[in-house]
C-alpha cells in the first residue's frame, strides 16, 4: 500500500514565479464575528484576504486561458432564486469548468454519497436568505486539525454569467462552486488546483486514511474488497494512465474518475460484475461494452436493464470489472478508520497524531546509508503495541497503520514541490532510555523491520504493519539530508502509546476512533457466514430479530409478505434471494427511512399521518403533490389513514426504485416511452 500515483493533470507549465517571496498564511477569521457585523451594518461581506480579483485566481497560464470579459458576480445576481444546497437535487450534479481540479471533484463527487461527512464540510443550514451577508464557511481536514476557511460568494463568470469554474447541472445550485473558492484559498489561488492527486482531496475533505491500489497488481480478493468499501464509510475514486487525450473508447487520459457503484448482474453466459464510475466533465463516457449503447445490456433481463440502464450523456457509466482493471491505473480507497485494510471486525481503532519538522543541520538526517550518514539526527519516536483483549503479553500479531504527511512549504500548494519523504521502522530492546534519541551505533547495528522501497514526492506515505506486541522506533526523514521542512505523523492501532523520544520526549495520548460500521461489519460477516444468499422467510428472521434502536419501543414486525415485496423489489435477476452487496444496499437505506421515521414521529406513536409522511419524504429527498402523497397513505397505510414502519420502508424502496426507473428511461426528463414488453414489466414490477 503506498501513495504512488503522479499528479492528475494534463501538460500545462506555470508562469515563473518568485518563490522566495512566502505568501503570508491563512487568515484566522472569525465567521461569526464577522455575519454579525455584516448584518449590523447591511452590507454584504467582501473577503480582503482573498479578493474578487486575478490575483485569486493565479499569476501563470490560467490567465492567458480566461475568458475575455471575466467578471466577479454572487449567485443572487446570477439567478432569480439562488440555493445553496438542495436534498432533492440528484447527489452527483456538478460539472469541472476549465480548471483541471478533476481530482479535486472526484473527491467532491465521492464525498456527495456521504451525507453525515458532507455536512461537516460544506455546513448546509447557509443560505441566500435567513441572515444572507454574502459569507459562508467550509471545514477542511488540515495536517491534523479541522480549520474553518472564510470566503465571500464572488463568483468568476464570463460575459454571459455563466460559471467559469465548478459550476451545477442545477443553474441555481452554488454549493459546489462556493467550496471550490474555499479550497482554492486554503492552497493559494484557483491556479493551484491545477495538478493534484485525488487521495489529496480525500484525505482533506475526511481526514481518512488512503489505500492505493495498483490495478495492475490488483489483489485476487479486488471485488470482495469493491463490495466492502462500497457499503462501508470509504469515498471510491480511480485515476486513468497518464496523459492529456479523450481516447477512442471515451475515458480519459490523466484522469480521475468517482466510482460510484458496484453491482453483481446475470448474464445469459453467468455472473458478471460491473463498477459504476463517473466523469468529473459531467460528460465524455466509455464506449466499449456496458456503455449506455452497448448491445451487452441485451444479455440481461428486462428487469435488470430498466433498472440499471440509463441512457443519458451525463458522465455516468457501466463497466467490466475486467475492463476496469485493464483500462484504469489506480483504484484510490479514503477510508474514516483503517478497518477496511485489517479485515479485523468488532475492535475499537486508536490513533495519535504527532507533528515534527525536519530542520537544517539539526534534525534533516536524510536516508538511512549503509555506512556513515547523518540518519541518526532524524526525529525519533517510540511506539508500544499490543492486542487490547489479550494483554501486553500476547504474542498474537498487531495490525498498525503509519501515516506521514509532509506539510507544504509554501503558502501556495504549487509553488514549492514535495521532497521525498519515508520511513523506517526497527524493533526495540528493553534496554533503552526514553530521554535520549539513539546513537549512530544503534542504527549500524540494527535492520529496519520496514524501510521505503522507494521515496516518494507525495503529501502522505502510509503503510500497514503486522507488528508482534513490544515497543518499535519509528524514524520520519526526507531522502536528502540538510532539506528543511515540517510533518504530521499518524499512528492507528487496536491499542498502543506514541511519543517522541529526545530532550523533549512527552507521551501523546492515543484517542478513539467512532467508527458507525464496526457493529455492522461484524453483524454482516455473521450473517453472510450462515446465509450466502438471503430468501424472504431468512430476510424475516433477520428483520425481526434485530433491534431498531431510534424506534423505541415500537419496535416493527416484517410480515413474510412484506419481506417478499422486498425481495421482489431487490432481486433483479429473478433467483429468488439477495446476495450480500444488495443486502448490504437494502441495509443502508433502511437505516436511512429509520432516522427519517424516527424524526418525524415525535409523539412515539409508531405511525406517521399524512403531514408526517409527506415531511418525512421530504427529508429523504423525495418530493410528491399532496395528491399523491395522499394516494400513498390509502395504498401503504392502514384504516385510520396512519402508516407504520413496515409500509414505511415498502413505500421509500418503491418510490425510490420508480425513480431510479424514471430517470434510466426518460430522454427529457418529463416524460418516458415504453414499448409493450416494458410497459408490461413495470406494471408487473410494481
Amino acid at each position: 500500500m503506498s501513495l504512488g500515483p503522479r499528479s492528475i493533470c494534463g501538460v500545462w507549465k506555470l508562469g515563473q514565479r518568485d518563490s522566495s517571496q512566502a505568501s503570508p498564511p491563512l487568515p484566522q477569521q472569525d465567521f461569526e464575528a464577522l455575519l454579525a457585523g455584516c448584518l449590523r451594518d447591511r452590507c454584504l461581506f467582501e473577503d480582503s484576504s482573498f479578493p474578487a480579483t486575478l490575483s485569486s485566481v493565479g499569476s501563470g497560464s490560467l490567465l492567458r486561458k480566461l475568458p475575455p470579459g471575466l467578471q466577479w458576480k454572487r449567485p443572487p445576481e446570477l439567478h432569480s432564486n439562488p440555493q445553496f444546497y438542495s436534498a432533492q437535487a440528484k447527489r452527483l450534479d456538478l460539472c469541472q469548468g476549465m480548471l483541471g481540479d478533476c481530482w479535486f471533484l472526484a473527491a467532491l463527487q465521492a464525498l456527495t454519497r456521504h451525507q453525515d461527512i458532507l455536512s461537516w464540510v460544506v455546513p448546509l443550514n447557509q443560505s441566500f436568505t435567513e441572515n444572507y451577508a454574502g459569507i459562508f464557511r467550509f471545514w477542511f481536514w488540515h495536517f491534523g486539525s479541522w480549520v474553518p476557511v472564510v470566503i465571500d460568494d464572488c463568483l468568476p463568470v464570463n460575459e454571459a454569467g455563466q460559471l467559469v469554474f465548478v459550476s451545477s447541472a442545477y443553474k441555481n445550485l452554488f454549493w459546489g462552486a462556493l467550496l471550490e473558492k474555499a479550497y482554492a484559498k486554503l492552497c493559494g489561488s484557483y491556479e493551484d488546483l491545477h495538478c493534484g492527486q485525488v487521495s489529496e482531496a480525500l484525505v482533506d475533505f475526511t481526514g481518512g486514511v488512503t489505500m492505493t491500489i495498483n490495478l495492475a497488481e490488483a489483489p485476487g480478493n479486488l471485488c470482495d474488497l469493491l463490495a466492502q468499501a462500497t457499503y462501508s464509510r470509504t469515498l471510491i475514486c480511480c485515476q486513468t494512465r497518464s496523459g492529456v487525450k479523450v481516447l477512442e473508447n471515451g475515458l480519459v487520459d490523466g484522469h480521475a474518475y468517482t466510482l460510484t457503484g458496484l453491482r453483481k448482474v446475470t448474464c445469459k453466459y453467468g455472473p458478471e460484475y460491473l463498477v459504476k464510475l463517473r466523469n468529473p466533465w459531467g460528460k465524455v463516457e466509455w464506449k466499449g461494452d456496458w456503455s449506455d449503447s452497448s448491445s451487452t445490456w441485451e444479455l440481461l433481463s428486462p428487469k435488470e436493464k430498466i433498472l440499471l440502464l440509463r441512457k443519458d450523456n451525463d458522465g455516468e457509466f457501466w463497466m467490466t470489472l475486467q475492463d476496469f482493471k485493464a483500462h484504469f491505473r489506480h483504484l484510490v480507497i479514503c477510508k474514516l478508520t483503517p478497518g477496511l485494510l485489517s479485515q479485523e471486525v468488532g475492535k475499537k481503532w486508536t490513533y495519535t497524531v504527532r507533528e515534527g519538522r525536519w530542520e537544517k543541520a539539526r534534525t534533516a538526517g536524510g536516508r538511512m546509508k549503509a555506512w556513515g550518514g547523518t540518519f541518526w539526527k532524524n526525529p525519533q519516536f517510540l511506539l508500544s503495541v499490543w492486542r487490547p483483549e489479550e494483554g501486553r503479553r500476547s504474542l498474537s500479531p498487531c495490525s498498525v497503520l503509519v501515516s506521514l504527511l509532509q506539510k507544504p512549504r509554501h503558502r501556495h500548494r504549487t509553488w514549492k514541490p514535495h521532497l521525498a519523504i519515508g520511513f523506517y521502522v526497527f524493533w526495540m530492546s528493553k534496554d533503552y532510555d526514553d530521554r535520549k534519541t539513539l546513537p549512530p551505533a544503534f542504527f549500524q547495528r540494527s535492520a529496519p523491520l520496514s524501510k521505503p522501497a522507494v521515496f516518494l514526492k507525495e503529501k502522505e506515505v502510509n503503510q500497514e504493519l503486522w507488528l508482534q506486541p513490544g515497543t518499535y522506533l519509528i524514524v520520519p526523514c526526507l531522502s536528502e539530508a540538510h532539506q528543511e521542512a515540517e510533518f504530521v505523523l499518524r499512528v492507528f492501532s487496536r491499542k498502543h502509546v506514541f511519543y517522541e523520544i529526545g530532550n523533549n520526549s512527552s507521551v501523546v495520548f492515543v484517542k478513539e476512533i467512532e467508527d458507525q460500521n464496526e457493529g455492522q461489519n461484524e453483524f454482516f460477516t455473521k450473517i453472510f457466514e450462515k446465509y450466502p444468499e438471503i430468501n424472504a422467510v431468512q430476510l424475516q428472521n433477520i428483520l425481526n430479530h434485530m433491534h431498531w434502536s431510534s424506534l423505541g419501543s415500537a419496535q416493527p414486525f416484517f410480515s413474510l409478505e412484506a419481506c417478499q415485496a422486498i425481495l421482489a423489489m431487490l432481486d433483479l435477476n429473478a433467483s429468488g434471494t439477495v446476495s450480500i452487496q444488495e443486502f448490504r444496499d437494502l441495509w443502508k437505506q433502511l437505516m436511512r427511512y429509520q432516522e427519517v421515521f424516527h424524526k418525524q414521529d415525535k409523539d412515539g406513536s409508531g405511525y406517521l399521518n399524512w403531514a408526517q409522511l409527506r415531511a418525512a419524504m421530504r427529508e429523504a429527498g423525495i418530493v410528491l403533490s399532496d395528491d399523491v402523497c395522499q394516494l400513498m397513505l390509502i395504498r401503504y397505510g392502514g384504516p385510520s389513514l396512519q402508516m407504520d414502519f413496515v409500509s414505511f420502508v415498502h413505500l421509500m424502496l418503491r418510490v425510490e426504485n420508480m425513480e431510479e426507473v424514471f430517470q434510466n428511461l426518460t430522454q427529457d426528463g418529463k416524460g418516458i416511452y415504453l414499448e409493450k414488453p416494458e410497459w408490461l414489466m413495470l406494471i408487473l414490477y410494481s
